[in-house]
């Protein structure tokens, strides 16, 4: 299950790769079809360097810094958030695991000729 989740990831970000790259050829294929630059076509994923020597990362056009990440992440762990689908998988693991239990026992004591 592991070896399975971790080959979606990797395949997914692949994917996300291989958008922003032909979105970079389409936008350099636009420019060389006009025969100019225009600074409305901007990049899909710009690496710059600012004044203060930090890399400042925009995707799509909107700027990303390290700083948004983590009052992202700050606002998700004070939400505590009550996940559902979490569980609802540990009380069925739970319950198939005292099922598996009880019906283990019921053929070890057949074969032992306890009751």
């Amino acid at each position: 299950m592991k070896m399975f989740m971790l080959k979606s990831m990797l395949i997914a970000a692949l994917m996300f790769v291989s958008v922003l790259f032909g979105m970079e050829q389409a936008n350099g294929g636009i420019q060389k079809m006009k025969g100019y630059s225009d600074d409305q076509f901007k990049g899909a994923f710009t690496l710059q360097e600012s004044g203060k020597g930090e890399l400042e990362a925009s995707i799509l056009g909107n700027d990303v810094s390290s700083h948004d990440l983590e009052q992202k992440k700050k606002e998700l762990e004070e939400m505590k958030a009550f996940n559902f689908f979490s569980s609802l998988g540990k009380n069925l693991a739970n319950a198939l695991s005292h099922i598996t239990e009880t019906i283990i026992q019921m053929i070890t004591g057949l074969f032992t000729g306890d009751n």
